[in-house]
């Protein structure tokens, strides 16, 4: 079976993590140094936080955020093999705060926060490349904050491809930086806490 690198640091430093098979693309682990550096220092001093790993694949971020600390991270992810992936990759890390969620991201993203006990401090969006519309589907379900999905000073990472930029504002979420790692971008997003957006709520 493919591999999905290995877990960066933390408690399960080394870990070697399985990919669920060549059409998913896992983070590298040269984009999960700088993907946790980034959190970590731009949510200081309240890392670690809640993670929300959407679309999570083979679990990598997921679980490179529960081994730097994170008191739980929920993976929502609907492919049945994917899925099978994520608890194994669990299993072999040795971490037991992830909670798998096996269903369509939108679909959960509707219910409501409550049934995933959030809200969360940092979150991955990262769907397949050719499904842009659920990219901008799930960014635009995020950034209405009424929903309650992320905290005020949550974080929420978009990972695209590099020539495929979503938006600079999604909903009440805003764009703080863009980051390209040779095909794929991250988009760091936050929310906006301008007087105005505070009026528009």
């Amino acid at each position: 079976m493919a591999e999905a690198g290995r877990v960066v640091t933390g408690s399960a430093k080394g870990v070697r993590l399985l990919a669920p098979g060549p059409g998913t693309r896992p983070l590298s682990d040269r984009i999960k140094q700088a993907l946790f550096g980034t959190l970590e220092v731009a949510l200081a001093p309240a890392w670690p936080v809640a993670f929300l790993d959407l679309f999570a694949g083979s679990g990598a971020a997921g679980i490179e955020a529960l081994s730097r600390g994170a008191p739980r991270t929920v993976f929502v992810e609907r492919d049945p093999e994917a899925a099978r992936v994520i608890a194994e990759n669990l299993r072999r890390a040795g971490l037991s705060r992830g909670h798998l969620v096996r269903r369509d991201v939108l679909t959960v993203l509707a219910e409501g926060v409550a049934a995933l006990d959030g809200p969360f401090g940092a979150v991955l969006v990262d769907p397949p490349y050719a499904e842009r519309k659920a990219l901008l589907a799930t960014l635009a379900r995020l950034g209405d904050l009424q929903l309650g999905w992320i905290g005020a000073d949550a974080i929420v990472v978009a990972k695209h491809p590099w020539r495929d930029d979503p938006p600079e504002r999604a909903g009440q979420l805003i764009l703080e930086r863009r980051k390209r790692f040779g095909e794929t971008g991250l988009s760091y997003y936050r929310p906006d806490k301008s007087p105005e957006a505070t009026v528009a709520r």
